[in-house]
């Protein structure tokens, strides 16, 4: 409960930011146009980022005909989550990680590398796939790709702003100083919100999962292995398009150094405590 009211209150966060800045730079027609530009964005990723990030990855779909031991475990894990069916992809790539995504859970696809199949038990692999199932469950494809579509917007409205923005009867800018301090801080925080509300959600899912496999131990080991096997490999897709990386079960660019406020995911010690803690109690 304290993680989704915690999300609320960024979701919250983010939003009247964006606000504030239109609202500076244009007034109120400025903070409803920006709020407006927020809307139109949002329903593009909505309908269209579980096709993008797919065609990224170059996923493969498969059924119980192609990978059925693989599809046969997402079945019977939907079945204990009461959600349909997701569609199935694989991702030909060493590097091991998995992702959920979709607008909806009647619209939801999940996703695992050959590396991931290749390195847990069976018994692991349950763990993550029902990590994936939280995620749809919890509509945590919806909450992260608002909060990734607003912080762009933030980036975008305040840059165009500090340039094209609030001017003097001399057409020059009206405060250069504090257009140039938000141009500067207003992504900054747009960004710290977003990596905030998507470790909450890690949290979250990371339980929901524990729920549906009944086997927070399970998870827990996995989340050890992937993270050792991921230091040493990275997805080239995650490093071409490193927005998809809040996707990840975990962060496939942790290599690169990103760590506490401007982390996608919460420390992966944390996480494996946080389910041993399930598993005793």
């Amino acid at each position: 409960m304290f993680n989704w009211i915690k999300t609320f209150m960024l979701m919250a966060g983010i939003t009247a930011l964006f606000g504030m800045i239109g609202a500076y730079f244009g007034g109120q027609i400025g903070m409803l146009l920006a709020l407006g530009f927020a809307f139109f964005s949002n329903f593009f990723a909505y309908w269209f980022s579980d096709k993008m990030v797919l065609k990224m990855y170059n996923a493969q779909q498969v059924d119980e005909s192609t990978a059925p031991e693989f599809v046969g475990m997402v079945r019977e894990l939907a079945g204990h989550a009461g959600l349909p069916m997701p569609r199935v992809y694989l991702i030909d790539e060493h590097a091991p990680n998995a992702f959920a995504t979709g607008r909806n859970p009647d619209n939801a696809a999940v996703a695992a590398t050959s590396g991931i199949l290749r390195i847990l038990t069976r018994r692991e692999l349950a763990g993550v796939m029902a990590h994936e199932l939280a995620h749809v469950k919890h509509r945590d494809i919806l909450i992260s790709t608002i909060a990734a579509t607003m912080a762009g917007a933030i980036s975008a409205i305040a840059q165009f702003g500090a340039m094209f923005g609030r001017r003097n009867s001399e057409g020059r800018p009206a405060n250069p100083i504090m257009g140039l301090l938000i141009m500067l801080l207003a992504p900054m925080a747009a960004m710290l919100i977003q990596m905030a509300i998507s470790r909450g959600r890690e949290f979250e899912a990371d339980r929901g999962g524990a729920e549906i496999c009944g086997d927070p131990e399970a998870l827990a080991s996995a989340l050890a292995k992937i993270e050792r096997a991921a230091k040493g490999e990275v997805l080239p897709a995650a490093e071409d398009h490193p927005a998809t990386a809040q996707m990840m079960i975990i962060n496939p660019l942790a290599g690169s150094g990103l760590s506490g406020l401007f982390s996608t995911h919460p420390q992966t010690r944390e996480r494996i405590e946080r389910l041993m803690a399930l598993a005793r109690g």
